[in-house]
């Protein structure tokens, strides 16, 4: 990923927190807006270096993610440097999918 400025996390700036796992695909409401991640669910993976991981802050219309200008795919692990919170369920199957618990700060399965 080329460092132009426009994400919340200067690529100087990130840390080694999991280990290479992919990529994945990211709102800008994460990674230009700094917004939490809301709701994470894991699909089968659509190339070998995708990671399945898809990340969302929970506000995004069906219009905001339909524009290819409001996703982006980046390692998991700058986005695990956006939110660590994402970081324990990592490894989890294909099909999880997880939402925030706002009271805990740490997710619960999707309903």
């Amino acid at each position: 990923m080329k460092d132009n400025g426009r994400y919340i996390l200067p690529t100087d700036k990130i840390q080694e927190l999991v280990s290479p796992m992919g990529y994945c695909i990211a709102s800008d409401r994460i990674t230009v807006d700094g917004c939490k991640v809301e709701f994470m669910y894991r699909e089968q993976r659509e190339t070998p270096e995708d990671s399945g991981w898809r990340f969302l802050a929970g506000d995004e219309t069906d219009e905001y993610l339909e524009n290819n200008m409001n996703i982006m795919m980046f390692e998991v692990n700058y986005i695990a440097n956006i939110d660590p919170a994402i970081i324990p369920y990592l490894k989890h199957k294909i099909g999880s999918e997880y939402e925030r618990n706002e009271k805990t700060d740490s997710f619960i399965p999707y309903e």
